[in-house]
C-alpha cells in the first residue's frame, strides 16, 4: 500500500484541522472524499484542501459506492459514532474514531466486536498520549522514577463552547464526555489502573441560558477516582473557560513528582512597569497538541500499513465512556457511583 486513502466523517473544525494535518504533514495517506450532513459545509472544506467536489457526499454510504478508500476517520457527532464505524467496518476500511468513542457501552461494544470481526483497525482520539510531555511522563512513571504512582491530577479547561447539540446530556453524555474524556483516559494511563468508583460535583455557573433549555448542563465539575490499584485521580473540568485552553496535569509519586503542561504558548515572558509580567496564553487546543495530532494520525497510518495494533484502542474507548457514565450518574444522584 502505497498512500493510505481516507475518507473523513465531519467537517467541522476538527475535520478542518485534520485536512491540514494531512495535506501537509502525513504524505504517505491522502483524504479522497468528505462526508458532512451539511454538504455545503463539506464542499468549502473540499474546495480549501483541494479536494474533488465530486467526492463531498451527505452520506458514509454514498461515498462507499463512489470512491475507494482504505479508511475513515471520524469527526462527527458523539451519538454517530457507533453506526458509522459499523458501516465503515462492514465495508472492511480501518476507523479513527475521535473521542467521545460513544453514547453507552453497548454501541462501544458493537463498534469494537465489528472491527474485530472484519480484521480492521479502530484507533480511539486521545491525542494526549501522542504529545511529547505527556509520553515522556508515562515514560518515567513505568520507569520509577517518581516511584509509584499515588495521586494524578488532570485538568481540562475549554475557552469555548462545542456545538449546541452536546448541551444535551443524552446524546453527548455532558461537558465531562466532550471536553474531559482526555482527563479519564490520563488518569487511566498514568496511573496504570482501571476505574473502580467515581464520584462527581458539577455546576452551571456560567451558562445560565443553556440550563434553561437543558437543565442537567453542567458547565463545571470536579471527580474525584479510585483506580483498582488504589491510585486516587482528580479531574477538574471548566467549558467555557474563557482565558485560554487550559490542559495540564500533575503525577504524584512516592519518591517525586511529575508536572505536565503549561498555561503559556510561549516560553516567553514580557516585563514592563506599567504592565508587569506578561507571557501570552494558551488560546486553543489547536495550538496546545498541534505536534501531538501529526504524531496520532502518523500512528494511524503506520498501524495500517504494518497492519498492526493501535496504542490507543477501542477498549480504552470503553473504559473512558464508562467511567463518564458513572461520574453523570454521580451527580444527579450524588454518590460514589462503583464499576
Amino acid at each position: 500500500m502505497n498512500q493510505v486513502r481516507i475518507c473523513l466523517i465531519g467537517a467541522g473544525r476538527v475535520g478542518e484541522l485534520y485536512c491540514e494535518l494531512y495535506k501537509e504533514y502525513i504524505p504517505d495517506a491522502k483524504i479522497e472524499a468528505i462526508v458532512d450532513l451539511e454538504i455545503s459545509k463539506a464542499k468549502e472544506l473540499a474546495r480549501k484542501f483541494g479536494i474533488s467536489e465530486n467526492n463531498v457526499f451527505d452520506s458514509f454510504e454514498k461515498s462507499i459506492n463512489e470512491v475507494k478508500f482504505d479508511a475513515v476517520i471520524i469527526v462527527s457527532p458523539t451519538f454517530t459514532h457507533s453506526d458509522l464505524t459499523v458501516s465503515a467496518a462492514d465495508y472492511g476500511t480501518h476507523v479513527f474514531c475521535e473521542k467521545p468513542m460513544a453514547v453507552n457501552l453497548n454501541e462501544c461494544d458493537r463498534m469494537i466486536a465489528a472491527c474485530e470481526k472484519a480484521g480492521v483497525i479502530l484507533q480511539i482520539g486521545f491525542m494526549r498520549r501522542f504529545d511529547s510531555g505527556f509520553a515522556e511522563a508515562k515514560k518515567r512513571i513505568d520507569e520509577g522514577i517518581i516511584g509509584d504512582p499515588i495521586i494524578v491530577k488532570s485538568l481540562g479547561r475549554g475557552p469555548g463552547l462545542p456545538p449546541k447539540w452536546t448541551y444535551d446530556i443524552n446524546l453527548s453524555n455532558g461537558m465531562l464526555a466532550e471536553v474531559n474524556s482526555h482527563d479519564f483516559d490520563t488518569i487511566r494511563w498514568l496511573g496504570n489502573g482501571e476505574y473502580k468508583r467515581v464520584y462527581a460535583e458539577a455546576q452551571n455557573f456560567k451558562t445560565p441560558d443553556i440550563k434553561k433549555d437543558f437543565p442537567d448542563f453542567y458547565d463545571s465539575a470536579v471527580v474525584s477516582i479510585r483506580l483498582n490499584n488504589n491510585v486516587i485521580g482528580i479531574i477538574d473540568g471548566v467549558c467555557p473557560s474563557e482565558y485560554g485552553y487550559d490542559a495540564r496535569a500533575e503525577v504524584v509519586g512516592t519518591k517525586g513528582i511529575i508536572m505536565i503542561g503549561n498555561v503559556s504558548e510561549f516560553s516567553f515572558v514580557s516585563c514592563t512597569r506599567d504592565s508587569g509580567l506578561v507571557s501570552p496564553q494558551i488560546l486553543s487546543w489547536r495550538t496546545r497538541f498541534h505536534e501531538a495530532y501529526i504524531s496520532e494520525h502518523k500512528h494511524f497510518i503506520k498501524c495500517i500499513k504494518n497492519g498492526v495494533k493501535p496504542d490507543v484502542t477501542g477498549m480504552d474507548g470503553k473504559m473512558v465512556t464508562a467511567a463518564v457514565i458513572a461520574a453523570n450518574k454521580s451527580i444527579i444522584q450524588g454518590i460514589p457511583i462503583s464499576l
